[in-house]
């Protein structure tokens, strides 16, 4: 008897739902090879041909017949047997067209585009979904339901038994993966993967991994579905909607290098309908009664902001409401406007243009007095007037759009200085704003410029969803064990100075700094922290492997720190700077101390440490900063960061998410403070929640050891009546011996191996996050005998 929630019954909801939203179902059987009503004549074809011609004719009535099959060789012929190239190559095509020849009636030949797909108006396309479609490749395998636009395979949705327990979302990840092997010719054209068990369903791009594979919580984007929604009805309710899914193809993909590599990216639902309000908003404010103030974007640091800035300029500059606009993009810090840069500059088939960079004030006023169009790039530091001068009116077109990257107050000042000059330059501009934390609720200047929130994405959603991972926080003064005149004191007066670099702060506060500065950086306190620190980072390495970062509050201390680990670990050190574990990332200058010198590097050799510190196999583990990649920078597995130095508010919210990425099964950062910035980060959040987010910005490292102790004691009960102790005292001999008891001991309970790996991988993942605390070093080899037979089960 055939379950009530078997695959095929999923299948059939799945292809329902489609039916619901306007696309016509049709079985792979019955269209197949060698069938009355076949569609392909072989097993190898994945382009629907009858369709994909008969939409040409209807796309482009006036090209001739011979450049329509023009179009469709160059479609079904592949130019490069790299799938990844490939499906580059189409994508272009999908978003751009085909280009022909065309020969006139005067004889001359022209170049025409082909449109394989209608974007502006969707029911002009042909929109089918199959079931059970057999691909032959390396093998012959049935994809669970293909969606075609136009004949073009464009998604691939794979769906696993809901009442099969063995069977989750992460079995249809796997397959999708075996399918891109073994039938690469279905992904050619793809735009998303999708996979569902019934319960949970996520959707992620050809090259996202695991952890990328993300859920789509809403359907029109004006609210979060309940969890009582199935997932895969919303899922496909959001995505596949037909308006939707054109938009998403043609503004939410994007391609990016990295290296040799290259990474397919496709927007999560917080960055479309996020783009997609902005976009409305912002042409709004531009119109002939808008006030030129489009909003303000939060979304919490990690959740892809820059990307959604780089698909927001996308849509931008082909909105024809625009007529061409400029984008002007604005950032504080140079360092910002690199790293920002290098996402747009990535995105430039997106931006459908390269973006420029101003060099400087001169250059600037030439990019903003073009007539039309441009992606420019600029610090607000570059709209400085030359003394006695008043800025000079740049453009006053109203199709200048300027985004602004982290927009407050306290960085910009709106009423006067640099951010006024950009007013009087571009007086009819728009302006929009981004931030991944929330503009505090008496900054009323950030909002007379920008208006008030567009969407928000607080740290909760980016949580639950997996686009971001939780913070945790550690306290470790107690365990310098330093006197009482060497400890920090930090207090109100002094906390002016902790918003800037001490080189730009006034003599009083600057002699504040000074005199911290002098008391953290005393040998003794350096050579207690680097001590503490090596053996906390390596205890932690045991658990989970990733990368540390050091902030401290001056290049001295920096220097001096690194002095003192390199003594403890002689083998981390390396003059050459592709070699070594542990670097200083500073900028400074000849006329700095020569023990400095070894540790400051131009802008190129920086990036080059950035490299090296990105890559997740790269020995290079720990980095000592001051202030630089505190802002910006994307190092997933980076997992700890070691503060000691005083930060507050934006800047403190900011350089803690910079452990917040996801990366493969790491379960969350780690923030360990050295110098006493838990009531920093109390207020951060205090002012958070008043401004309506969700989330804690930091959670007590206490929470993930009681949680490590629940998860110890569900897999220890599970062992009730066995005696493991052997596994941990007896010889290696005695302890292999035992596995193959503990594991039949595991399949003798109810459901017991289901239990067991659930549970034992919950341990795992809390035990990462509570070590390298005693109640986690106590329990140490127990968990690895507990994460030893989970293994065992998953291999067997």
């Amino acid at each position: 008897m055939k379950s009530a929630f078997a695959e095929s019954v999923l299948e059939d909801a799945a292809l329902e739902w489609l039916e619901e939203l306007g696309y016509t179902i049709e079985h792979g059987p019955v269209i197949a090879p060698g069938e009355p009503a076949a569609e392909r004549n072989d097993f190898r074809d994945v382009i629907l041909s009858g369709r994909l011609l008969t939409a040409l004719r209807r796309l482009n009535p006036d090209v001739p017949g011979t450049a329509l099959a023009e179009a469709e060789r160059q479609v079904r012929r592949a130019s490069s047997p790299a799938l990844l190239v490939e499906n580059r190559r189409l994508h272009r095509l999908l978003v751009e067209g085909v280009t022909v020849e065309v020969t006139d009636r005067d004889g001359r030949v022209r170049g025409s585009v082909v449109r394989l797909l209608d974007v502006d108006r969707p029911l002009s396309n042909d929109w089918l979904a199959v079931d059970q479609f057999a691909v032959k490749g390396l093998s012959l395998r049935r994809a669970d339901v293909v969606v075609f636009v136009n004949g073009l395979p464009l998604a691939v949705l794979e769906l696993k038994d809901p009442a099969n327990e063995d069977a989750t979302v992460w079995s249809a990840f796997n397959q999708l993966q075996t399918y891109k092997q073994e039938i690469p010719d279905l992904f050619r054209t793809n735009a998303v993967l999708v996979a569902s068990d019934g319960v949970d369903a996520r959707v992620g791009s050809l090259t996202a991994p695991r952890e990328w594979f993300l859920p789509w919580r809403t359907v029109a984007g004006d609210s979060v579905a309940p969890d009582s929604a199935n997932r895969l009805e919303v899922l496909i309710r959001g995505i596949f909607e037909r308006e939707r899914f054109l938009d998403l193809v043609r503004h939410f993909v994007v391609f990016h290098d990295e290296g040799a590599a290259t990474r397919k990216v496709v927007a999560g639902y917080h960055q479309f309908h996020a783009t997609r309000r902005a976009v409305r908003t912002a042409i709004e404010a531009a119109g002939p009664r808008g006030d030129g103030r489009a909003g303000v974007v939060w979304h919490t640091q990690g959740s892809g902001k820059s990307l959604t800035m780089a698909f927001c300029a996308g849509k931008l500059v082909v909105e024809p409401t625009l007529a061409n606009p400029t984008l002007v993009v604005i950032t504080d810090r140079n360092d910002l406007d690199d790293q920002l840069f290098g996402i747009f500059a990535a995105s430039e088939e997106l931006l459908r243009q390269a973006p420029v960079q101003a060099r400087d004030r001169d250059h600037l006023r030439e990019l903003l007095r073009v007539p039309s169009g441009g992606v420019v790039f600029t610090t607000i530091q570059k709209f400085l007037a030359e003394p006695g001068e008043h800025f000079p009116m740049l453009s006053n077109r109203r199709n200048v759009v300027v985004m602004a990257d982290e927009a407050h107050r306290s960085q910009y000042g709106f009423i006067d200085g640099f951010a006024r000059n950009m007013r009087d330059a571009l007086p009819n501009a728009t302006f929009i704003a981004f931030t991944g934390t929330p503009v505090e609720l008496d900054d009323r200047d950030t909002r007379a410029v920008f208006g008030d929130y567009i969407d928000v994405y607080d740290i909760a959603r980016a949580v639950e969803d997996g686009a971001t991972v939780p913070i945790y926080y550690e306290s470790r003064l107690a365990k310098l064990d330093l006197r009482e005149e060497e400890r920090p004191r930090i207090d109100e007066a002094f906390e002016e100075a902790t918003e800037g670099e001490e080189t730009v702060r006034v003599e009083r506060l600057k002699t504040r700094w000074a005199q911290l500065e002098a008391i953290v950086g005393t040998e003794r306190r350096l050579s207690m922290v680097a001590r503490d620190l090596v053996e906390h980072f390596e205890a932690r390495r045991t658990a989970i492997e990733g990368k540390a970062m050091v902030v401290t509050m001056s290049r001295r201390i920096a220097v001096d720190l690194y002095r003192e680990i390199v003594k403890l670990r002689p083998e981390w050190h390396a003059d050459r700077d592709d070699e070594g574990a542990v670097k200083v990332v500073m900028t400074g200058s000849a006329s700095d101390p020569l023990d400095w010198q070894p540790h400051i590097r131009n802008k190129a050799r920086r990036e080059a440490l950035a490299g090296r510190f990105k890559d997740p196999d790269d020995p290079l583990r720990v980095v000592i900063v001051r202030d630089m990649w505190l802002t910006g920078f994307d190092a997933p597995s980076l997992h700890t960061m070691y503060v000691d130095k005083p930060m507050r508010g934006h800047g403190l919210m900011q350089a803690i998410a910079r452990v917040n990425r996801v990366f493969r099964d790491k379960p969350g950062g780690l923030v360990v403070d050295y110098i006493g910035i838990a009531d920093d980060l109390r207020r951060a959040l205090s002012k958070y929640a008043e401004a309506g987010g969700g989330g804690r910005t930091a959670i007590d490292q206490d929470d993930a050891v009681r949680a490590m102790r629940t998860r110890y004691e569900i897999s220890r009960d599970m062992f009730h009546g066995f005696d493991y102790r052997t596994a941990l005292a007896g010889t290696p001999a005695e302890r292999m011996k035992l596995l193959p008891a503990a594991q039949n001991h595991v399949l003798g309970l109810e459901d017991g191996r289901n239990r067991f790996v659930r549970a034992a991988n919950d341990l795992s993942k809390a035990f990462a996050l509570a070590m390298p605390r005693g109640e986690a070093l106590a329990i140490r080899d127990e968990v690895a005998f507990f994460q030893a037979v989970r293994v065992a089960h998953a291999a067997a």
